[in-house]
């Protein structure tokens, strides 16, 4: 079969479709045939090498994948898979993650548990549902299992115009919420806008603390109002001590990662000032996938696909995530 490998952590030059081995289906294993594998944030990462981090060589990235079942092992439940079945696989196992410490599924074939897939909705094709699991699937747990965004109050979401953040525009919108999303680059505010935005920040010309304070009034911690209900801020770096700055009275402050860095600087007078809650979401759940999957099929939520490309264009995929220039997912279809 082909397979989208690396043999050395290293520039995206070392990323190659070559040919490597069929997988064999152990016996609780389902063999699929991928239709879709969306890349994410991290899969640059792991292939430049992150430090701590013991990526076994070499490796297949890509955590999100969707196929059909083309062979089963021996103790597979015959009641729940059986070849032509289409499903999800859940990357997040007990042994590890798919396209960091497991290999993934940038690939035509991929051996996975029974236990780590999901039933594919007949209304549901295979680029959105690839789009879900590590993105969408943050951002449900983040926005609704942690966060609890409702009806009536005002999110904002900085990095809107990525996977996690196009996920958070939506979400934060199907629950009834106001919208103001911050991105860089004029053409990323015009697709949160049509996304549903109410608001867009250009963090290229403007600042969102200013920004936010014109648009919602300055917070006050002695008489309440001003600012925003909930801010989602999973960058972290310079922007964290100023994310407190845009957070109304009992204001909430949502993350799950920190791309620009873990180690920021902090403003704790803020917190207890104004009575903040700072809210750490790691991760999914199965539940969530489910959930997103319902929404998919029933028109509620869109994934946000920025292209879909063969394989063989895994290498141009990647330079677009490096370079910043992406809206919503990047989806191979192997």
């Amino acid at each position: 079969m082909k397979a989208a490998v690396f043999h050395a952590h290293g520039p995206i030059e070392n990323l190659a479709v070559e040919d490597w081995p069929a997988p064999e289906p152990g016996p609780r294993d389902c063999l699929i045939r991928v239709e879709a594998v969306a890349l994410n944030g991290f899969d640059p990462m792991i292939l430049a090498g992150i430090p701590g981090l013991k990526t076994p060589l070499p490796m297949i990235p890509g955590a999100d994948i969707a196929g059909t079942i083309v062979a089963c092992g021996a103790e597979v439940d015959g009641a729940r898979w059986r070849p032509g079945a289409r499903v999800l696989v859940i990357p997040n196992r007990p042994d590890g993650m798919m396209g960091e410490t497991l290999r993934g599924g940038a690939c035509e074939l991929i051996a996975v548990d029974q236990d780590a897939l999901l039933p594919l909705p007949d209304a549901v094709g295979a680029p959105q549902a690839a789009c879900l699991p590590v993105a969408y699937g943050a951002a449900r747990r983040m926005m609704v299992a942690r966060g609890r965004v409702a009806a009536g109050e005002t999110v904002l979401v900085l990095g809107a115009s990525g996977g996690v953040g196009t996920a958070c525009v939506q979400l934060a919108k199907a629950a009834g919420a106001e919208v103001i999303a911050c991105a860089g680059g004029a053409w990323k505010g015009e697709r949160l806008k049509a996304l549903g935005a109410d608001h867009v920040i250009d963090s290229t010309t403007q600042d969102f603390v200013a920004e936010v304070w014109r648009l919602r009034g300055k917070p006050s911690y002695r008489h309440g109002g001003g600012g925003v209900d909930v801010v989602v801020n999973y960058t972290g770096g310079e922007s964290w001590a100023r994310s407190l700055r845009v957070l109304t009275r009992h204001g909430r402050l949502l993350t799950c990662g920190a791309t620009a860095g873990y180690d920021p600087a902090t403003d704790i007078r803020y917190i207890w000032s104004f009575e903040l809650a700072i809210i750490g979401s790691n991760g999914w759940e199965r539940e969530d996938l489910i959930a997103l999957l319902k929404m998919v099929a029933a028109g509620d939520l869109d994934p946000v696909i920025h292209a879909r490309r063969p394989l063989a264009e895994i290498g141009v995929a990647m330079r677009e995530l490096v370079d910043r220039q992406v809206f919503g997912k990047q989806v191979l279809e192997p």
